[in-house]
This record gives C-alpha cells, sequence and structure tokens, in this order.
C-alpha cells in the first residue's frame, strides 16, 4: 500500500505513467495548480516548497521499487520545476509559455551544474536537478520581466 501511494505522489496521480512525453506532461500539469496558486506568492512558496519535500520523500524510494536510476514515471521533478520557473512572475500566456518552454530547455539541455546535480544518488539527484532548471527560467523571467517595467516607465 505505501509503495502504491509513493509512486502516485512521484508520478502525479499516475501522469507519470502516460506513454508520452512524461516530463513534458509533468510540466504542463502543474499548470493546473499554477492557475489557482499564482496570486498569493505565500501559498504559491508554501505549495512549492510541499511539492519539493513529498517530491524528495518519493523519489528515491520509487527509484528502488522500480530497481532503476530516475525511471520515466516519476515526474514530481519536473511539475516542481515549472511552477518555479513562474514563481512570482505575472501569470500571462507570455510568461507562462516562455517559463515551460525555458525550464524543459533546462531540463533537457542540463548545462553545468545541472548534469553533476542529476548524478546524485536517489531523491536528491532526480530532485536537484529540475529545481535548479526550474531557478534558471525564473531568474531570465525576472530579469525580462524587470526590463520590461523599466521600459515602460
Amino acid at each position: 500500500m505505501r509503495d502504491r501511494i509513493y509512486k502516485m505522489i512521484a508520478s502525479i496521480f499516475y501522469i507519470g505513467y502516460l506513454p508520452v512525453a512524461p516530463g513534458t506532461l509533468g510540466s504542463l500539469a502543474a499548470l493546473i495548480p499554477y492557475y489557482f496558486i499564482n496570486h498569493n506568492p505565500v501559498i504559491n512558496g508554501i505549495v512549492i516548497l510541499i511539492i519539493i519535500f513529498l517530491g524528495f520523500l518519493t523519489c528515491g524510494r520509487v527509484e528502488k521499487i522500480f530497481k532503476e536510476k530516475d525511471p520515466e514515471e516519476i515526474i514530481i521533478d519536473e511539475f516542481a520545476g515549472m511552477l518555479i520557473s513562474l514563481y512570482r512572475l505575472p501569470p500571462t500566456m507570455g510568461y507562462i509559455v516562455a517559463g515551460f518552454l525555458l525550464f524543459r530547455f533546462f531540463d533537457i539541455v542540463k548545462p553545468r551544474p545541472l548534469k553533476n546535480l542529476e548524478k546524485l544518488k536517489g531523491g536528491v539527484g532526480i530532485m536537484s536537478d529540475d529545481i535548479v532548471a526550474g531557478v534558471y527560467a525564473n531568474i531570465i523571467l525576472q530579469l525580462v520581466y524587470m526590463a520590461s517595467l523599466l521600459c515602460w516607465r
């Protein structure tokens, strides 16, 4: 029973079991809670921290259940990274699309130190590279947002 709960959480209610592009679907699934929490940065931050905590808690265990490193069914890392990429940004279609594209770019290309983080063992390795990919995307979008504010003054 416990294994099933870990798998459900790590796969974001089994979305990770879908046969096509589970990481991309995990990123897109993050837009559902984002829609409801984006207007309150405190709640948004708390939700992100809870998801990160659940990811660290479950990913290593699910990895052991599947007996393979970072199985594709685990998508809570993409879910968390996507939410991080959009944190404290205006909820416009432009920022959402740019956040998605930037996050997926960093998650797939894995520039340093993301590639090194991915090599860490268990849940730390699974979660860390996506957390930092989300931070990279967010930093770029925050700079764009600040530049847009300066240009319109």
